[in-house]
């Protein structure tokens, strides 16, 4: 009789040999460790950062994803035995949720098992969890992998809840399993997220009938209906838009996901007392969410603004609001360092109160953290306009605008730049037609201009 081999590793030494076929074997399973998830990420940091920020905003019933991307990112942190409890915990979910498709749901779960327990230098384990998927795939004549619309979902819901760049791929995972389930109410609420998050690139992409096609399909999912109302309010039916809202609210009043949906439709809409009472509501669930005290600190700053476009009118209001708004942008920068525009918004309503030493101290933060080229362009035009406006040093103002305006990026922030400093150079050379500051700028703005020509000009 044959041995299995993980018995005969429990036996015998764990050769190099045995070591490359099992690996071989490895790579060849659907689950985290053969997705690619981590790559082109900056560090494990980032991608932890963003991943538990979904986590936390999507209150999902499949909860042994979650828990899957969570092992996952523990063994990054190389806290394989965290990963293995995490693990345990989504295997457990599974046999509860999914009793009668609990093998196929669990077969990405027992891969990244696998791969924990080789990187744990475990081989006999990790081949034991070989074997299980190995068991389940033979019945559909395959080794170690087979095309299930449970296994393209399970990938479609990762990499939604990993955002950004997968968030096409997932669109595509949610696609191949509709093909085969047409009508399955999970599969079509995740292809109607991926679209929904895929409306501004790549291009054509209208999500409305795959958000409809989910509401049918499951009127129960109150994000996806709020996730419509955004749609509809972007194609200026607020009405129905706000209709939808305010069911949705009523029937999950306590959702995260939902409560910080409807705050971004009512922020939109202008209502921004209503925005921070639905992102307040969502703060008191999870109370250090540097991203909950972000948002709410921009609605407070869009308040002040708000009231500075008045003129005359609440101006008592304006201590109180923009204390409130640096307290949320204060906690939400020390729970997160990393979180870009918290710095530059908390200078510019510390320049609102007149408090200009704190306001170039939280501006000068902002420039030491790594920024890409648009952020960097949007914060030397906020410090330009800072130099400019409050502290009135034209020289420095001007050096911010030029460097903005030489990032390669065309953006409303270049273009606000380049106005401003053609009105600076057009007002000095109304005083002295020799100013050579004025002429260098002009001269600069003429070689940016011809640059932009010629590149338009080469694509």
């Amino acid at each position: 009789m044959g041995i299995c081999l993980s018995v005969y590793l429990s036996i015998f030494p764990y050769s190099e040999i045995t070591k490359n076929s099992l690996e071989s074997s490895l790579r060849q399973l659907k689950c985290h460790f053969t997705w690619n998830l981590i790559e082109g990420e900056n560090s494990v940091d980032d991608f932890e950062d963003r991943v538990c920020n979904q986590i936390e905003f999507q209150n999902s019933e499949f909860k042994a994803t979650t828990y899957n991307i969570l092992a996952y990112i523990k063994h990054l942190r190389g806290q394989n035995k965290a990963a293995l409890e995490y693990l345990q915990e989504a295997e457990e979910l599974i046999q509860l949720e999914h009793t009668d498709q609990a093998e196929i749901r669990s077969l990405v779960t027992w891969g990244n098992y696998a791969w924990v327990y080789y990187h744990m230098d475990r081989p006999s384990e990790a081949h034991s969890y070989l074997d299980k998927v190995k068991q389940v795939c033979q019945k559909f004549s395959s080794p170690y992998r087979i095309n299930s619309p449970e296994i393209d979902c399970e990938e479609g819901w990762t990499r939604l809840k990993c955002g950004g760049k997968f968030n096409e791929r997932a669109k595509v995972c949610f696609e191949k399993a509709l093909e085969k389930k047409p009508k399955n109410p999970e599969f079509s609420s995740g292809l109607a997220i991926a679209s929904y998050r895929l409306d501004k690139w790549p291009p054509n992409q209208n999500p409305i009938n795959s958000l409809r096609q989910a509401i049918r399909l499951n009127p129960d999912n109150q994000y996806v209906k709020v996730l419509l109302a955004l749609k509809l309010q972007e194609l200026n039916e607020e009405g129905e838009g706000e209709n939808i809202v305010e069911e949705a609210l009523e029937k999950a009043p306590r959702a995260t996901e939902v409560l910080c949906s409807a705050a971004k439709f009512y922020r939109k809409k202008g209502a921004l007392d209503k925005a921070i009472e639905m992102l307040g509501k969502t703060l008191e669930c999870m109370p250090n969410n540097a991203y909950l005290h972000y948002y709410i600190g921009c609605c407070y700053r869009a308040k002040v603004l708000q009231i500075q476009c008045e003129r005359y009118e609440n101006k008592e209001k304006l201590p109180e609001l923009i204390e409130q708004g640096v307290d949320h942008l204060k906690q939400a920068d020390e729970l997160n360092v990393n979180l870009s525009n918290v710095c530059s918004y908390l200078a510019c309503l510390y320049a609102h109160a007149n408090q200009y030493e704190e306001a170039d101290h939280y501006f000068q933060k902002e420039f030491s953290k790594e920024l890409n080229p648009v952020l960097k362009q949007r914060l030397h035009l906020r410090y330009g306009n800072f130099q400019l406006y409050q502290m009135r040093c034209e020289e420095k103002a001007i050096h911010h605008f030029m460097e903005g305006v030489k990032i390669n990026q065309g953006t409303k922030e270049k273009e606000k730049m380049k106005n401003k400093l053609q009105r600076i150079a057009k007002m000095r050379l109304s005083q002295n037609e020799a100013d050579s500051e004025a002429l260098r700028i002009l001269r600069v703005l003429d070689e940016l201009n011809r640059e932009m020509q010629q590149a338009a000009e080469d694509s």
